[in-house]
């Protein structure tokens, strides 16, 4: 113990670099997710008593976690009250007319929704619609994915809340004493990137793929389970007399299929249709917009053997039928629990294609998926129906329409307070929350299910990491063995080199790994260089984000990657040049206007 102790003393950082080097390995082999390693490569420092225990968990204190998870829940509290979802049934209702010009709107929008909100829910968004616009356009969908995810991922570069990465960096520069960063001051920089990475995109765009996706592609990598659902009209509806076209009830999340009327299902020309009492919209539609249409009380949903039993009434769940279902290939409107418990069914999902030829009428299959509304003791009873599994109370939510203007003014006050300097923009994010969840526009358990916790434990792993390395003295040493080149490169090459240091590891590795771990590096070099250091961090903020290369350079990579069925060189060969001409783009005007 006594010799271990003494070699700890002597070599002390290059141990720690030794760890972090073993980091470095386990992060490009992908055994093991990148929470896992940095956690426990924390802990291995603690073990050697690099990170003693207050030291450890003083990284709670920092603000930029806090911050990212802040940022989480406002953009929760936008999907929750809908706005999201408005917003791309204006794009679909535009792109039907006007497809071309659509797509640029799509361009600009996702940059912009980007620059203040997670590019993570703007890309899943995003990944459908492109979808619709391909068939819309006749342009391969290949030939969009790649583009409107490097457009959002440019687009959170704008500004210092557009990423997790940004705030990363910021808040441990504030910590090594910096002057805190306002969320603009990266915005020309990122600009500048952002127009060249565009036009590259244009010009380059010979070099993307335009063969069809799979079968399994064609989804656009969406999660969202449609179900096959009933509008029926109550007898003092206001809406009888009504146009169909003017209900306002049709986009993305809820289209019409048929109207059921006197047991004759109409399919044509059903905008102009007067609504009669009586009368049932077949409709398709998301779990939310069910629940939302069952929350207004506007229609009766689904079908009920006796029409006392409400939608409205009790809580809804959702089962799955069993194989072994005795009513497998009858009607649905027959199976046995409609009749014996005051139930009703409101929507009926299934694999890969909707039921029909309306709710009543649908044969049941084996894994069927069902949404049952009803009281208590009905729900008790499903629960022991043994040809229903996994009955279980609804997860999916109603959207809350009318507080979407809340959410909205939340989220840009959050970015005016910051960028005029009233306050930080840490404090202003979880003041925004407060009021949201104040106001409901999110349930508190909503709100604590948007946070990516598994981002937040890696960024505070990751500044321990990188808090280790400072208290070991491993930072002193890199920069010790990095001056030499350093001292004789000119001045404005600190920039291109941190940029496309940053570029390159985090191509391979995590981007707010790369940026936790750097940044200290950076500052430590710039100090002992007696060069401004500003510069420097704003490259390798930048640099950490605007990945393209590979489907693991960026999270969103991943998911367009998925969606797409793209190959790994098509990633490379289109990544690789954009990589390059945003990256001198940023530099150069950092080295210019910095």
């Amino acid at each position: 113990m006594h010799f271990i102790g003494a070699l700890l003393g002597v070599y002390r950082a290059e141990i720690g670099l030794l760890i972090l080097a073993c980091m470095f390995v386990a992060f490009v082999r992908e055994r093991y997710s990148p929470t896992v390693i940095a956690v426990v490569g924390a802990c291995a420092y603690g073990v050697f008593g690099m990170l003693n225990e207050k030291a450890m968990f003083s990284v709670f204190s920092n603000s930029a976690p806090l911050t990212v998870g802040a940022m989480f829940v406002l953009s929760g509290a936008l999907v929750r009250t809908g706005v999201i979802g408005r917003v791309a049934d204006l794009i679909m209702t535009r792109a039907e007319r006007h497809p071309r010009i659509a797509l640029a709107e799509v361009a600009l929008g996702a940059l912009l929704l980007s620059a203040f909100l997670n590019n993570t829910p703007v890309v899943v968004l995003l990944i459908p619609i492109m979808f619709k616009l391909a068939q819309a356009t006749g342009y391969p969908v290949k030939k969009l994915l790649i583009p409107m995810n490097v457009i959002a991922v440019l687009g959170g570069c704008l500004t210092l809340v557009g990423t997790s990465t940004n705030l990363v960096v910021a808040g441990i520069a504030a910590e090594q004493g910096m002057d805190r960063f306002g969320i603009f001051d990266i915005s020309l920089y990122g600009a500048a990137g952002a127009a060249a990475g565009i036009v590259a995109l244009l010009c380059l765009s010979f070099l993307l793929p335009s063969d069809p996706p799979s079968i399994a592609g064609e989804n656009g990598g969406a999660a969202v389970q449609d179900y096959l659902t009933e509008l029926v009209v109550p007898q003092d509806s206001e809406d009888i007399g009504r146009e169909i076209g003017a209900l306002g009830l049709f986009g993305r999340s809820v289209q019409l299929l048929g109207l059921k009327r006197h047991g004759d299902i109409m399919r044509q020309g059903l905008e102009t249709e007067e609504l009669r009492s009586g009368d049932h919209l077949i409709v398709r539609a998301d779990g939310a917009a069910i629940m939302t249409l069952r929350e207004s009380g506007q229609f009766d949903l689904g079908v009920a053997a006796d029409s006392r039993t409400s939608a409205q009434d009790g809580t809804v769940v959702e089962a799955m039928v069993a194989p072994s279902h005795p009513s497998i290939g009858e009607r649905l409107g027959d199976i046995p629990f409609l009749h014996a418990l005051r139930v009703r069914i409101i929507g009926i999902h299934r694999a890969r294609h909707l039921p029909g030829p309306d709710l009543a009428e649908t044969r049941i299959r084996g894994a069927d998926r069902l949404l049952v509304a009803g009281e208590d003791d009905a729900m008790r009873a499903l629960k022991d129906n043994p040809h229903l599994i996994g009955v279980d109370i609804s997860r999916t939510r109603a959207f809350r329409p009318r507080k979407a203007w809340i959410a909205i003014a939340a989220m840009a006050g959050a970015v005016l307070l910051s960028a005029f300097d009233v306050v930080g923009i840490g404090m202003a994010a979880v003041i925004a929350v407060g009021l949201i969840l104040v106001t409901r526009c999110i349930d508190p358990e909503e709100a604590w299910g948007a946070i990516d916790g598994d981002v937040l434990i890696l960024i505070f792993a990751m500044l321990a990491v990188g808090l280790a390395l400072e208290q070991a003295g491993s930072v002193t040493l890199m920069v010790g063995w990095i001056m030499p080149l350093m001292q004789v490169a000119p001045a404005w090459t600190l920039v291109f080199i941190v940029y496309f240091a940053s570029l390159i590891l985090s191509e391979l590795l995590s981007n707010n790994a790369v940026a936790a771990l750097l940044t200290p590096i950076t500052i430590a070099l710039a100090h002992q260089l007696g060069v401004d250091a500003r510069p420097l961090v704003i490259a390798l903020m930048i640099g950490a984000s605007a990945c393209f290369a590979t489907p693991i350079g960026y999270q969103t990579n991943a998911l367009v990657y998925a969606a797409g069925d793209y190959r790994f060189a098509d990633f490379v060969r289109i990544g690789v040049p954009i990589n390059i001409v945003v990256g001198l783009a940023v530099c150069s005007a950092l080295v210019l206007l910095g």
